[in-house]
C-alpha cells in the first residue's frame, strides 16, 4: 500500500501491540476501524457506547485510500479539533504524524469527563434521595411552620437599616 500523503510504500509495524501500516517518510499511519478502537481502548475503559459518534459529517479530500485508491473524506474526530481522513468504503483511517498521541490525549480527557459526570450524577441522586427522606421533609415542614410567625416586613426593614451606611 502507498502513503496517501507522500506516495511512499507503507510498512507493517506494531504500536503498543496494535498491527498497523506506517509511513517511514511522513510518519503517518493507516488504521482499520478495529485498530483505531484498540488504540482508543488503551486509555478509555467505559466501552464503545460511551465514546460518542466517530464521524458526524465529512468533506472530500484529494488523498486516496491506500487500500482501494478511491478519494477519502475528512472529518473531525468525535467533533474534537482533530481532522482525520477515512475511506468511505470502510477500509480505514489515515492519521498524520503523532495524531495517534492526540487521540490518546482526547480519549483520556473524555474518560476523566465521564468519571466526573458519573460522580456528579451519583451525588445528585443521593441528594434527591435525602430530600425525599422523612427526616428532611419533617425539617422542612417545621421550618415552614416557623415562617408563619415571622413578620417579613419588619425583618426586611431591619435588614435595610443594618445595610445602610452610617449618616454623619
Amino acid at each position: 500500500m502507498k502513503c496517501p500523503n507522500c506516495d511512499n510504500e507503507l510498512m507493517q509495524t506494531k504500536r503498543e501491540g496494535i498491527d498497523l501500516e506506517y509511513c517511514p517518510s511522513c510518519r503517518g499511519m493507516w488504521l482499520t476501524r478495529q485498530e483505531l478502537e484498540e488504540l482508543e481502548d488503551e486509555v478509555f475503559d467505559f466501552g464503545d457506547d460511551e465514546k460518542g459518534t466517530l464521524i458526524f459529517n465529512a468533506t472530500a479530500t484529494s488523498c486516496k485510500c491506500p487500500q482501494c485508491g478511491k478519494l477519502m473524506k475528512r472529518f473531525k474526530y468525535r467533533l474534537y479539533d482533530l481532522e482525520m481522513d477515512f475511506c468511505e468504503d470502510g477500509h480505514g483511517f489515515w492519521l498524520d504524524a503523532d495524531e495517534d498521541k492526540r487521540i490518546l490525549e482526547l480519549m483520556k480527557k473524555e474518560e476523566v469527563d465521564l468519571e466526573r459526570k458519573a460522580f456528579a450524577e451519583d451525588r445528585w441522586a443521593a441528594s434527591l434521595q435525602y430530600m425525599r427522606s422523612g427526616s428532611f421533609l419533617d425539617r422542612m415542614r417545621s421550618w415552614q411552620a416557623g415562617l408563619q410567625d415571622v413578620d417579613f416586613g419588619r425583618a426586611i426593614a431591619n435588614l435595610i437599616h443594618r445595610l445602610r451606611p452610617p449618616q454623619e
